[in-house]
């Protein structure tokens, strides 16, 4: 008998799951992890709402492409009952390769391989599991499938997973700037020659979008606050590799043990089903516990670090336009390693600097990219496309497309 589960979601009200393969993934334990996997990391360190899960956003991801694909339909797009199935998969199972906090130690835990990889790996054993299941679910993952539309609403500069994670960020940060028209965004979606456009009289809604976006980022995702609870937290994690590789004892779950003990490839995750099955115990649990007992760790720098976190004494973070000078660097350099009583080597742990970039808007070609492809393109009455930045008349439109770099500098509070 075919059922439908509903889920009470805070954005979108009730969210319909269907039986079938959809649930099946839902109820599977790798799916189920995202539930422990916080959507940003450790930004709940300034904004005590941002608590809300990979689950929660991938299920809202799930809602929207529903959404999505019913307005394209109505449009005359044709969308088979297993395109909709397997995009839906898609978008469903678009983060499921995120390790603990999120992006915060993506290239931390696990070197040179990225959460979309991991997932592509995920999607592939869960494939094999299902007797292929998901086979064209990987094929529009992948932008392997001839309806580039599909894949577009996955990964592009315009999908629903950026229109959920936008609108469910700001709900959850309460930072109202970063609020996006999702409905009128995708009300106004449709297909032209093949790929995902929006019609013209939707502008201003993709022009608030944009720009939406570029506040989450500054305000949000690398305010200097959250740069240096980031930068923390990374930095713990690789100094407890460096005291695993000179053979010193750490407590660790077992399962985070063999990641701090050792270093994968990618093609050791594609050839092993055991370290998949470790990777997919991993959660954000591993990471507090173990931080909590290092704290006690006769390790200074780790402990010291592993400390701050828990009680939350983050770096003073400074961020700005211009690269910071070099005679200041040094002057916390030395102050550090006075009052720290720090070796050369060791005090980049205490003070650092770096840069960070936030694209607008950032025109990727096909080629540039596995995962993300495409335009924003506006279409008109009359059947033409054009890029967002030649479309809008936006005073700023021109710069819709250029890359903001700005400079961060960490240290100990009080030096």
């Amino acid at each position: 008998m075919f059922k439908k589960k509903i889920v009470n979601d805070p954005i979108y009200g009730f969210i319909t799951i269907p039986d079938g393969t959809i649930f099946k993934l839902i109820e599977h334990p790798w799916f189920q992890r995202l539930r422990r996997i916080q959507q940003l990391g450790v930004t709940h360190l300034v904004y005590p709402g941002a608590v809300h899960t990979r689950f929660h956003h991938t299920l809202g991801a799930m809602h929207l492409m529903h959404k999505a694909i019913e307005t394209l339909r109505s449009k005359g797009i044709e969308i088979t009952e297993k395109e909709e199935e397997s995009v839906k998969i898609a978008i469903l199972l678009h983060d499921i390769g995120h390790g603990p906090l999120s992006h915060n130690l993506e290239h931390s835990i696990v070197n040179n391989i990225s959460h979309e990889d991991m997932s592509s790996i995920f999607m592939e054993k869960l494939n094999k599991e299902l007797d292929g299941e998901l086979s064209l679910a990987i094929r529009i993952f992948r932008n392997k499938y001839p309806k580039k539309f599909l894949h577009q609403l996955v990964s592009s500069q315009l999908d629903v997973d950026r229109l959920d994670y936008l609108t469910r960020d700001t709900f959850f940060t309460g930072v109202t700037e970063g609020v996006v028209g999702y409905d009128r965004i995708i009300n106004m979606m449709n297909v032209a020659g093949g790929n995902l456009v929006v019609e013209a009289k939707g502008i201003y809604s993709i022009e608030k979008f944009i720009i939406a976006r570029r506040i989450m980022y500054w305000q949000v995702y690398l305010h200097k606050t959250v740069l240096s609870a980031m930068e923390l937290v990374i930095n713990i994690i690789n100094r407890a590799k460096e005291v695993a590789a000179n053979d010193g004892e750490l407590f660790c779950t077992p399962s985070l043990r063999v990641f701090i003990y050792n270093n994968f490839s990618k093609i050791d995750f594609e050839k092993s089903e055991e370290l998949v099955h470790t990777f997919s115990m991993l959660d954000d649990h591993d990471i507090m516990s173990c931080i909590k007992v290092w704290m006690s760790h006769p390790d200074y720098i780790l402990s010291t670090l592993s400390t701050w976190l828990i009680n939350r004494r983050l770096y003073s973070a400074r961020l700005q336009k211009e690269p910071f000078s070099e005679q200041k660097i040094k002057q916390l350099i030395k102050k550090a390693k006075i009052k720290y009583q720090l070796s050369d080597k060791d005090v980049s742990y205490f003070v650092f600097s770096g840069e960070v970039e936030n694209a607008i808007y950032k025109i990727v070609e096909p080629q540039q990219s596995k995962t993300t492809t495409g335009r924003i393109n506006i279409l008109y009455p009359d059947g033409k496309v054009a890029d967002i930045t030649k479309a809008s008349d936006y005073p700023g439109a021109g710069d819709l497309d250029r890359i903001t770099r700005k400079y961060f500098l960490c240290s100990p509070k009080g030096l």
